[in-house]
């Protein structure tokens, strides 16, 4: 187990440095400068100055190798957008707000997910299956975004019964918690489906029924136990994909977090900016695979990690 983690770890580094390197050299690549929006207003000497300031004015390999020598010492630099402001500091202020709400949406996206399939699996209304089935495919078909457009013009706008703007209130986390978590209730919901029909027709399970368990029982100690490792495995990813934040929904929401911070970045070329941003990304996508395997080998035994 121990060497394993290492191995993935070790692994996970290497995936976090080519991915910075990548985005290093692609953010360069691209015509223009995080100046190039102000160069107009701004007379040469001072764009020249600009790009001094920030190190812009060096060779793409000299501003490189200082950039990822910076970051090996913790050290992402400061802002070019926010004229000089810590990247630290930026991420300190936004991730909390990110962090929140992606905690709330991942625990509903799961805790909805299980239970809406689960209740597919089972129920013998069909007009509820196929409504759940039916919500679960607009899940996967709907963007966010328009989801988020839809909810605030109902909710907010027409009906006005709940905050579309920040996190003020717990009743702020409503829509974008919906929003945000839509996409992974409708996937949760037909990966635990699938699982408990397959679970089901297992041997140990017709043998569990015949002894005279009771269903819920059945259902929930021994067929929702086998049935829940696809939804590990996805949640992983996902949680990692949630509490980083949505980049449309949290400018969308007008949410102070990381999200938004990235659009910004993108928008005015904030190299600094984007990279930080890109590997907190990165390597919380990489802990969560980890993890992800772990869980998996702790809740299946027959689950094997590799040496």
């Amino acid at each position: 187990m121990v060497r394993y983690v290492v191995k993935r770890i070790a692994v996970g580094i290497l995936t976090l440095f080519v991915l910075a390197t990548v985005t290093f050299f692609l953010m360069h690549i691209i015509p223009g400068s995080p100046f190039s929006g102000e160069s107009s207003n701004l007379p040469p000497s001072v764009v020249q100055k600009l790009n001094e300031k920030y190190g812009l004015d060096k060779t793409i390999w000299e501003q490189y190798l200082a950039y990822m020598g910076n970051v090996v010492r913790g050290d992402f630099g400061v802002s070019i957008y926010r004229k000089g402001k810590s990247i630290s500091k930026i991420i300190a202020s936004g991730l909390p707000y990110t962090a929140k709400l992606g905690l709330v949406a991942s625990v509903y996206g799961i805790v909805a997910g299980i239970l809406l399939g689960t209740i597919a699996a089972f129920t013998k209304r069909k007009w509820l299956t196929s409504f759940i089935i039916f919500i679960s495919t607009l899940g996967v078909s709907v963007p966010s975004f328009l989801l988020g457009v839809l909810l605030m013009l109902l909710f907010g706008v027409q009906l006005r019964i709940l905050p579309f703007v920040g996190l003020s209130t717990p009743f702020h986390y409503v829509l974008p918690t919906l929003c945000l978590s839509f996409s992974a209730v409708a996937t949760i919901t037909r990966l635990v489906k699938s699982g408990m029909q397959e679970v089901m027709k297992q041997d140990y399970m017709i043998l569990a029924k015949s002894k005279g368990t009771p269903d819920k029982k059945v259902i929930f100690r021994h067929g929702l136990k086998n049935a829940i490792l696809p939804v590990i495995t996805y949640a992983g990813p996902m949680f990692a994909t949630l509490l980083t934040g949505s980049f449309v929904i949290e400018s969308l929401f007008s949410i102070p977090g990381i999200g938004a911070e990235y659009v910004n970045s993108v928008t005015n070329r904030d190299y600094t900016m984007i990279m930080a941003l890109t590997i907190l990304y990165g390597a919380m996508i990489i802990a969560a695979n980890i993890l992800t395997d772990i869980v998996n080998a702790m809740a299946d035994p027959r689950i094997k990690l590799g040496k």
